[in-house]
This record gives structure tokens, C-alpha cells and sequence, in this order.
């Protein structure tokens, strides 16, 4: 979660995020989500957590079939 969207992808290009990033080299952003109230973001991101790596490949794959970069 984050309130700078350009901030949050710079720091994933340049490896200065979470040791997540960094060891995985996760540089890309294929999929973001607007809130308006920050209590809903976090709930949506706690339940995301728990969802199957399937049902997150299709919640990418419904809004960018090409997984291209959105920042």
C-alpha cells in the first residue's frame, strides 16, 4: 500500500524497497488499485494476501491480458 504511486515504483526498480523485492527482483508493476478511504485499502490487501496465486493471475490478467508495465 502506498499514497505515492510513482514513489512506491521507483523504489521497487531500484531495489530500495522491501528484501522481497530486491531478492525476487520484482521491477515491473502490472497491476495497481485506487482507494479512497486508507482502511479499505488495507482490508483488500490483508484479504489478497490470502487468495491462491490463480485468482490473482486472473484479477491481473481481467484488467491488463499483456501484463505490461502501468508505471
Amino acid at each position: 500500500m502506498t499514497s505515492d504511486l510513482d514513489k512506491r515504483a521507483n523504489q521497487h526498480r531500484q531495489d530500495r524497497s522491501n528484501s522481497f523485492v530486491a531478492r525476487y527482483r520484482l521491477h515491473t508493476m502490472v497491476w495497481a488499485q485506487g482507494f479512497e478511504d486508507v482502511t479499505e485499502a488495507i482490508a483488500f490487501e490483508k484479504r489478497l494476501k490470502r487468495w491462491r496465486r490463480d485468482w490473482k493471475i486472473q484479477l491481473i490478467e481481467d484488467t491488463n491480458p499483456d501484463w505490461a508495465s502501468i508505471v
